[in-house]
């Protein structure tokens, strides 16, 4: 398999002692596979698939009020008008007002997706933002052990993404409550998850995980 020593991240144990390093594969992360507008995309694209229309604004035929009209059409030198609920009387209406039935979701085809997360993994490399954990440790591994292990690795006040081989109940559990922490698994990992911590950890072998699903 054709590795990239160019980008490559260590691996520690929970103590925070290096084991070994990982390279990271060439055929996949290149400087050539970052495109910073396409990242952006996904970015934008995942954020308008999140936002609900919860804004919502009666016309005028959804809505109980009189229709009498104020005054007669002519003969008073003012200007027409018709009933009280006209929109262009100052605060008595709302004229195309949000509604809760617009929908907000952008679509990107796989390919882009892909790349985009390509690009996203390889601008973490290149700034030194990877690390890597040997394995998570027993099932009874306590949140404070785990919030001791960042504090070695002097990540402890900054926002962290750890990337999780699989969604474990007891690894979940251990890691949700710690402060500007994030997680996720191999398989759900995004272009917004990574853009949105400023440093990523990978946990056992959820980094050939990710390999498997971006081949």
């Amino acid at each position: 398999m054709c590795r990239n020593p160019m980008f490559a991240f260590d691996i520690h144990n929970i103590t925070w002692k290096k084991i070994s390093s990982q390279d990271l594969n060439a055929s996949l992360f290149s400087e050539d596979v970052v495109n910073e507008w396409l990242i952006h995309e996904y970015v934008v694209m995942y954020l308008a698939n999140q936002r609900q229309a919860t804004a919502h604004t009666k016309t005028r035929g959804e809505i109980r009020r009189s229709g009498r009209k104020l005054y007669r059409q002519k003969g008073t030198g003012s200007a027409r008008v018709g009933d009280a609920w006209s929109p262009i009387r100052r605060k008595w209406w709302v004229v195309f007002g949000p509604r809760n039935d617009r929908n907000y979701s952008k679509q990107m085809n796989t390919k882009m997706k892909r790349k985009a997360l390509l690009g996203a993994v390889t601008l973490k490399a290149m700034s030194n933002n990877i690390f890597g954990i040997d394995s998570f440790g027993s099932t009874e591994m306590k949140t404070k052990v785990f919030a001791d292990a960042l504090k070695w690795m002097s990540l402890g006040n900054k926002k962290v993404l750890v990337v999780l081989p699989e969604a474990e109940e007891y690894m979940v559990k251990t890691i949700r409550n710690i402060n500007k922490l994030g997680f996720t698994t191999s398989m759900q990992l995004n272009p917004y998850d990574l853009m949105s911590h400023k440093n990523v950890i990978f946990i056992g072998d959820a980094y050939q995980k990710l390999e498997e699903r971006l081949k």
